[in-house]
């Protein structure tokens, strides 16, 4: 009985000493580029990005985050006191300062990655992720919070699908797309690091 036990914890740890190094491959041909997440809301970029980068044992930000700490107010006040044009701006600026931190898994919101100097800076620096979603899924995962913005308005599955129709064509410039489908977060984040492993040519 005793042998058995030895056995399967043997097994145990031998398995993720090779998870870890497989992690450890990707992160060095990383070479410093942050991984940057984008996407339309409800696509996961948060909560598979915190398990990505937990994954990694690189760090997690949160673009719009980091604009309300440096703004001390929520992205939904910016918008409706300084309008769409200031958030854009500070938008940039904050996302430019986050791509110098090197390695580390970024998630941007949904119109970052809109903004053609803000693609470029990402481009220059990063390694850009689009988490696609399909209508369903995103109009499911939405109604689940209720401070989404797109909740507000009075047909929010007209403007997601319009949302769809304007920024999928832009977010398929990005380096990899990873589909976000209806399955756990951890399939997913697999699903990125896979993707990214065939990016970078990294084998096992």
């Amino acid at each position: 009985m005793s042998d058995i036990l030895v056995t399967r914890t043997h097994m145990a740890v031998s398995k993720n000493s090779e998870c870890g190094a497989r992690e450890t491959r990707l992160v060095e041909a990383l070479n410093g580029r942050p991984i940057v997440l984008i996407g339309l809301m409800g696509a996961g970029k948060t909560t598979v990005g915190r398990r990505l980068a937990n994954r990694l044992a690189i760090p997690f930000r949160d673009a719009d985050h980091e604009i309300e700490a440096a703004a001390n107010m929520s992205v939904a006040e910016i918008f409706s006191q300084h309008g769409e044009t200031h958030f854009r701006d500070g938008e940039k600026k904050v996302i430019a300062r986050l791509l110098d931190k090197g390695n580390q898994v970024l998630a941007t919101g949904g119109g970052a990655w809109m903004n053609a100097e803000t693609r470029d800076l990402i481009g220059g620096k990063g390694i850009s992720i689009w988490l696609k979603a399909e209508f369903d899924i995103l109009m499911a995962r939405v109604r689940r919070r209720s401070h989404r913005p797109l909740l507000r308005d009075p047909d929010p599955e007209g403007v997601m699908r319009r949302l769809i129709d304007e920024r999928y064509p832009v977010y398929a410039l990005s380096d990899i797309t990873v589909m976000s489908v209806d399955l756990p977060h951890e399939s997913i984040v697999t699903s990125v690091v896979e993707a990214l492993e065939t990016h970078l040519n990294v084998s096992e």
